[in-house]
């Protein structure tokens, strides 16, 4: 993966001094004013020899363009930029290679840096940016205001007249180079200061980074104002990715990290570069999210989509390199799945050129890859999926010496006919008579078959409805099939069912004495289910008494979650440390005598153990036949339970800083329709961790939304049914609407009464409901409709349509 090119002793340390490195070349100062240009792909070959400067070289660089290529080096009393093919040309033919002084005393220049166009440059000396000219000798402007060192400063990729800058004041600072004013300047990020910029154009993100390892993420819209999207610790991240390992001699490294955890160590942020977009040869797919840092140990190699480390690439790994700490880098973008990069050692004074091949950067893979969704093979003959609940017949007693006759009841029973009156037209046809059928068959619409949900329709962001539910916490909500009714869990162990469009007085179901943590509907819609702490109750429509209860000393532990699973065929459920599947039948008759017997019968199928301590979370797919159920637990871990095996398939620990109090998969509906891998994604939430959408086939983080708040509620998040938006409640009286492929939110849903606890979307209509910790429920609409209609009795109230 780390190939050494090219090793230099030079005459002075240059530890903590911009090098210059592109595609085709690397340039490093040479006996203090002169400069050394070095081929990448020749680095054997004689080297450029630059002169000029009258002081020592305190920072080069590069332009962005192939063609021409441009070198700019400063010192204290020039600064110079260099065209490399003509100043080649020139040397070949006999000539002093020139360049042209574009700015004169402008002091020590620490960081130059150059547009995206090649046209100007900015020069950080001091507490001061100059931008200059690159064609001619000319201050464009002077840039003051930082209360530090600049440490660097970079042009904005996407608009030419933004320029951020860092400084040792531990700020950064947004500027407007038409006007010279700061458009938008940071709080103070760290104890440390800031050390390097890097602009994510993809994703319109900013990232910096400072001397303790410490990394933030920002967007940068076009307010120019910057929203911090995630913040990632170098040193956390690379004791997580330790612990992901599975190689015996990359294990006893990490013990050996871990020893040297009890001292306080910092990976400083010296430089950073995106690296690709390349092609991965371990999953053959494009790779456009990963950016390198160069640290003091080594390259780090992190996804900006799930803020985790992919690979880093250390010194002490690789004994055959001529440095083992470094002191600067200098990074140039990935392209044909490789990158080069120049390091300077941090203690003697040597400088080396390495090349990395991108495409060999293997991610870590976890134990139990290659999950799906979807069956591939029948269920085992001895698969607790096959158990059956076979149901005795009553036995009544028989009367001696009476035979079993079959009673027949008729309605209507044909006599003779004589008392009718008599016929007076025999056979007499039927004109225009319209054909009546004794049995009418209705039909349902199947989503796949009929597919009405719009794919392409915008996120549902216009606030239709707003009702309030006498103070009650909504702790749960959930869509009928069918889109059509609403089960609200609520805080006073109660349950509420609406129609969907929330007119009328909602249907209200007691029995639980405590809070209702999940309801589910059944697939026919014939019954649905609540749970709540120790008990469970299958319900039906129209009847307010339950069919089912579940919870006399059955359980010793709460139950965190309960859902029908496998087709309707199953209840499946979590308490304590096991995932329990039961076996049920729903009768829904009653003895007028014995009236609170329950006739219904409930039968364990299986119990199957995990490795927590506790399950907090737990998801599965009923609307089609799948062995996989997913489960979080209280170790922070993700398990993949096999109920066709009955048994845990794989785990993923520490999946979350925080015990997960969510996980939510992608089920789509019957009214819409999705590419199968699309289902293999599914969230996790947790407290003060944001939320991480994994894919099953790998069990990896593949993004992660962190813009809600979420620092002590368990709020939870939900998938749209045409896979494309992701909706997360939030502890600031919001809910936020993620793009599914941006780690950024692009609706804010503002204008609740407190803190948005539940979140569902209609699984037929692009619509958004919401719940809140106060007892307020709120519907959202993706286009401007017609107002429901007004009911006093439901304490409803109607927004304008505007847009928010």
């Amino acid at each position: 993966m780390i190939t050494q090119k090219l090793s230099l002793t030079c005459d002075r340390l240059l530890s903590h001094q911009q090098l210059a490195c592109c595609h085709s070349y690397c340039g490093i100062p040479f006996n203090g004013k002169e400069a050394l240009i070095y081929s990448n792909m020749d680095p054997q070959q004689k080297p450029l020899l630059l002169t000029g400067h009258h002081g020592d070289i305190g920072a080069m660089t590069f332009g962005k363009r192939s063609r021409p290529v441009l070198l700019c080096s400063a010192s204290a009393d020039y600064i110079i930029v260099w065209d490399i093919e003509t100043c080649q040309n020139k040397t070949q033919e006999g000539e002093i290679a020139t360049g042209i002084v574009i700015g004169t005393l402008l002091g020590d220049v620490v960081h130059l840096s150059f547009c995206f166009s090649d046209e100007r440059v900015a020069a950080c000396s001091g507490s001061n940016i100059h931008v200059l000219s690159s064609k001619r000798q000319e201050v464009i402007c002077t840039l003051t205001g930082h209360l530090g060192p600049l440490t660097s400063a970079e042009f904005c990729p996407w608009n030419r007249n933004i320029l951020v800058s860092a400084s040792e004041d531990r700020t950064f600072k947004v500027w407007d180079l038409e006007t010279k004013a700061v458009l938008y300047q940071s709080f103070v990020l760290s104890a440390s200061p800031l050390l390097s910029v890097l602009f994510v154009e993809k994703d319109g993100l900013l990232i910096t980074g400072s001397a303790d390892g410490q990394l933030w993420c920002f967007s940068l819209g076009d307010d120019h104002k910057c929203h911090l999207v995630t913040k990632m610790d170098l040193v956390k991240m690379e004791r997580r990715h330790q612990g992901r390992q599975k190689n015996p001699s990359l294990q006893a490294g990490a013990d050996e990290h871990s020893a040297a955890e009890k001292v306080e160590i910092s990976k400083p942020v010296v430089q950073m570069a995106s690296c690709g977009p390349f092609i991965d040869i371990s999953t053959d797919q494009k790779i456009d999210s990963w950016f390198c840092i160069g640290s003091t140990d080594g390259l780090y190699v992190v996804d900006l989509a799930t803020s985790e480390l992919q690979t880093v690439l250390y010194f002490k790994d690789n004994l055959d390199l001529s440095i083992t700490m470094a002191g600067s880098w200098s990074l140039c973008s990935g392209c044909d799945n490789s990158t080069v990069v120049l390091v300077s050692s941090l203690f003697t004074p040597c400088v080396v050129l390495l090349e990395i091949s991108l495409s060999n950067l293997q991610r870590v893979r976890e134990d139990g890859e290659g999950f799906s969704l979807f069956p591939s093979s029948a269920p085992l003959p001895e698969s607790p999926l096959n158990a059956e609940l076979k149901l005795k017949e009553p036995n009544y007693p028989k009367k001696k010496g009476s035979k079993e006759k079959p009673l027949v009841f008729h309605s209507k029973v044909k006599s003779s006919g004589y008392t009718s009156s008599p016929r007076r037209i025999m056979f007499s046809p039927k004109i225009n008579a319209e054909k009546t059928s004794s049995s009418k068959k209705t039909t349902k619409k199947i989503g796949l078959l009929h597919s009405s949900y719009p794919a392409d329709s915008a996120a549902p962001t216009i606030p239709c409805i707003d009702l309030s539910i006498a103070n009650k916490q909504v702790f749960c909500l959930q869509y009928s099939g069918d889109g059509k009714q609403i089960l609200c869990g609520l805080g006073d162990s109660s349950v509420l069912l609406y129609k969907s469009s929330l007119t009328g007085s909602p249907t209200v179901y007691i029995g639980h004495d405590k809070p209702v943590s999940s309801v589910s509907w059944s697939l026919g819609r014939q019954w649905w289910l609540s749970s709540s702490d120790l008990s469970i109750r299958i319900w039906t429509n129209g009847s307010s008494e339950p069919a089912i209860i579940m919870g006399d000393n059955v359980f010793s532990k709460p139950i965190k979650s309960a859902q029908f699973y496998y087709l309707d065929k199953f209840l499946l459920l979590a308490s304590g440390p096991s995932v329990y599947l039961y076996l049920y039948n729903v009768d829904i008759t009653r003895d007028v005598i014995k009236r609170y017997k329950q006739r219904s019968v409930v039968k364990m199928a299986s119990c199957v153990p995990t490795s927590s301590t506790d399950i907090t979370a737990l998801s599965a797919a009923n609307d089609f036949l799948s062995y996989i159920v997913l489960v979080c637990g209280s170790d922070r871990s993700i398990q993949v339970v096999d109920m066709n095996k009955g048994a845990v398939a794989s785990v993923l620990p520490d999946a979350h800083s925080r015990v997960i109090h969510c996980i939510t998969q992608n089920k789509g509906s019957i009214f819409s329709s999705q590419t199968p891998e699309s289902y293999n994604l599914f969230l996790t939430g947790a407290v003060t961790d944001g939320v991480k959408i994994w894919d099953l086939r790998t069990l990896r983080c593949v993004r992660r939304y962190e813009n809600h708040a979420n620092r002590c509620q368990p709020c939870s998040s939900a998938i749209s049914p045409c896979g494309r938006f992701i909706v997360c409640g939030s502890e600031d009286k919001c809910a936020y609407v993620y793009d599914i492929r941006s780690s950024t939110y692009f609706h804010k849903l503002q204008r609740h009464s407190d803190t948005v606890l539940s979140v569902a979307f209609n699984p037929a209509t692009p619509e958004l409901l919401t719940g809140t910790l106060d007892g307020k429920l709120r519907l959202f609409q993706s286009s401007a409709g017609s107002h429901l209609s007004r009911d006093t009795t439901a304490a409803l109230h109607c927004f304008p349509s505007v847009t928010v």
